[in-house]
C-alpha cells in the first residue's frame, strides 16, 4: 500500500509538470470565468435559472471536452514509460507490477477529476454568491456523474497503453475510440432507425451500452426528468428504466466498465513483454 501511493505521488508530481494539466485546468477554469463574464446565473433559458443554467451549460462541455482530455493525457503513461525505460528503472525498485499499475492509475483519477470537481464548486460558490439556491441534490448526482466519466475513460486509457508500445499509435486509438462513442454510434443507430430493420428497443439497448450516452441521458434527468428534449424516446426510457434507476444506471454503468476495462489492461500488462 504504501508503494501503490508513493507510486501515485509521483505520478501526481509528474503531471503537474506537464504543460497538460495546466491547459487541462485552464479549460475548465476558463470555462467557469467565462461563464461568470457572459452572465449566465442571472439568464433564465428554457425554464433554468441560476446554478440550474450553470450546470446545465457546464455539463453540455463536460461531455464533449473531458473524455477526449482523459484519453490523449493517459493513453500514454505506460507506453511512455516504456519508451523512456521509465519502467524499467521504476521496476528495479521493490515495486510490484500491481503497485506500479494501480498505483499509476490512482494518481492519474486525481490529476483528471481534481480540476473539474473544483471548477464545478467555484461555479457553485459564484451562484451562491449572486444570491441563488443551493441544489445539493443535483450538486452531488453531477460529481457522480464527472466520476463516472472519469472512470471509464481512464479504464480505457489504460487498456490502450498496455496494449501498444508506441504512445504515437496511443494517440491514434485514443482518437478513434472516441470519435466512435462520440458521433459514429448515433449515425449508425439514426441510420438503422430509418430503415428500420431493427426494433427500436434494439437500437435504445445498443444506445445505453454507450458510457457517453448514459452519462448524456443521466445529465439530461438532472434537469429534466421528463426527459422531454429528447422526444419519444423518453417514455421507452421511464417505462423500462424509471427516472431513479435510469439515474442509478448512469452513475454505476460507466464505474463498472471503467473497472472491467481497467482489470483488463492491468492483465494485459501482466502478461506481455513490458520492456
Amino acid at each position: 500500500m504504501k508503494n501503490l501511493s508513493l507510486v501515485a505521488y509521483l505520478d501526481i508530481k509528474e503531471s503537474l509538470r506537464a504543460r497538460w494539466f495546466y491547459v487541462y485546468a485552464f479549460v475548465f477554469g476558463g470555462l467557469m470565468g467565462l461563464f461568470f463574464i457572459s452572465g449566465i446565473t442571472d439568464s433564465v433559458v428554457m425554464g433554468f435559472t441560476g446554478l440550474s443554467r450553470l450546470l446545465l451549460v457546464f455539463i453540455q462541455v463536460t461531455i464533449i471536452i473531458l473524455p477526449i482530455f482523459i484519453l490523449i493525457t493517459t493513453v500514454k503513461s505506460i507506453s511512455s514509460d516504456r519508451e523512456s525505460n521509465v519502467l524499467e528503472y521504476m521496476l528495479s525498485f521493490p515495486i510490484s507490477l500491481s503497485e506500479y499499475y494501480w498505483g499509476k492509475l490512482l494518481g492519474r483519477f486525481i490529476t483528471v477529476f481534481f480540476p473539474v470537481i473544483v471548477a464545478l464548486f467555484v461555479g457553485v460558490a459564484w451562484g451562491l454568491f449572486k444570491g441563488g439556491q443551493m441544489p445539493w441534490a443535483m450538486i452531488l448526482l453531477y460529481s457522480a456523474l464527472i466520476f463516472s466519466i472519469c472512470a471509464v475513460f481512464l479504464g480505457i486509457a489504460f487498456l490502450i497503453s498496455t496494449m501498444v508500445k508506441s504512445h504515437d499509435i496511443a494517440l491514434g486509438l485514443s482518437f478513434t475510440v472516441w470519435i466512435v462513442l462520440l458521433a459514429f454510434i448515433d449515425v449508425a443507430l439514426i441510420g438503422l432507425m430509418m430503415q428500420n430493420r431493427v426494433s427500436d428497443e434494439v437500437i435504445l439497448t445498443i444506445a445505453m451500452l454507450n458510457p457517453l450516452e448514459a452519462f448524456r441521458i443521466g445529465a439530461i434527468a438532472l434537469f429534466d426528468p421528463e426527459l422531454t428534449v429528447i422526444g419519444p424516446v423518453a417514455y421507452y426510457l421511464l417505462d423500462s428504466l424509471g427516472h431513479t434507476f435510469l439515474m442509478i444506471y448512469a452513475v454505476v454503468y460507466p464505474i463498472f466498465l471503467g473497472v472491467i476495462f481497467a482489470l483488463l489492461g492491468y492483465a494485459v500488462f501482466k502478461k506481455r513483454d513490458i520492456l
